[in-house]
């Protein structure tokens, strides 16, 4: 009995088995990787034909460049202690001198109270000489000799430090400064139209705008 022949094999089908006798069996041939890039006379490489860079290699020599992404802006410099005691020592300056400029101020203030207080004290211990001066010149006694002379002297000096004498008929009533001990009925100018000073008992006297003494007067209203 003859053994069936082997079934052929197909084109294609699998590896083609070697002949016998044709020697020791080659291995297949693997995977083998083929560098299509190109390059150019000077050894550079030649971008591909698609337009897209192909990587270049990091220069170890390069400078580093920052990330302008993670830079931070920069932080403020710090004010030198110098300068900040020198600004110290101007603001204490000009307090020191604003508080000197009000105190000079006060101090002419209050010597000029003080001075007033002073000469209107010595016009009020004056004030029974004074009288006794307007009443003699008023009866003509001052005209002429050396009393006169000597009451000259006394107003001119009195004017010096602001002593005024004030006390006139006509002139219109004011409370603040005239004190009316009489009222009388008289008739007064065509068209007054508030209440007038008609005779004047004792002048009064001032310092400026202080009243030493109100002048006493008689008054009159009008009809």
């Amino acid at each position: 009995m003859t053994p069936p022949n082997p079934a052929p094999q197909e084109s294609g089908a699998g590896p083609e088995q070697p002949a016998p006798g044709a020697g020791p069996e080659q291995p297949a041939p693997g995977f083998t990787f083929a560098d299509k890039r190109k390059i150019s006379p000077d050894g550079s490489p030649v971008p591909p034909a698609d337009g897209t860079a192909s990587p270049q290699p990091a220069d170890p020599a390069a400078p580093e460049q920052a990330d302008p992404a993670g830079s931070t802006e920069e932080a403020p410099a710090r004010p030198d202690p110098n300068e900040l005691l020198a600004a110290e020592r101007l603001a204490d300056l000009q307090r020191l001198q604003a508080e000197y400029a009000n105190y000079r101020k006060r101090v002419d203030r209050d010597r000029a109270m003080i001075r007033d207080l002073a000469v209107a004290a010595v016009i009020e211990s004056l004030l029974p000489v004074l009288d006794d001066i307007h009443l003699a010149r008023q009866h003509g006694d001052l005209e002429a000799g050396p009393l006169a002379s000597i009451a000259d002297k006394l107003e001119t000096t009195l004017a010096k430090y602001g002593v005024e004498r004030y006390g006139e008929p006509g002139a219109a009533f004011d409370p603040a400064v005239h004190d009316a001990l009489m009222h009388v009925d008289e008739e007064l100018a065509e068209g007054t139209e508030v209440t007038t000073v008609v005779g004047v008992l004792q002048p009064g006297y001032r310092i400026g705008d202080r009243v030493v003494r109100p002048a006493r007067v008689s008054v009159a209203d009008p009809t």
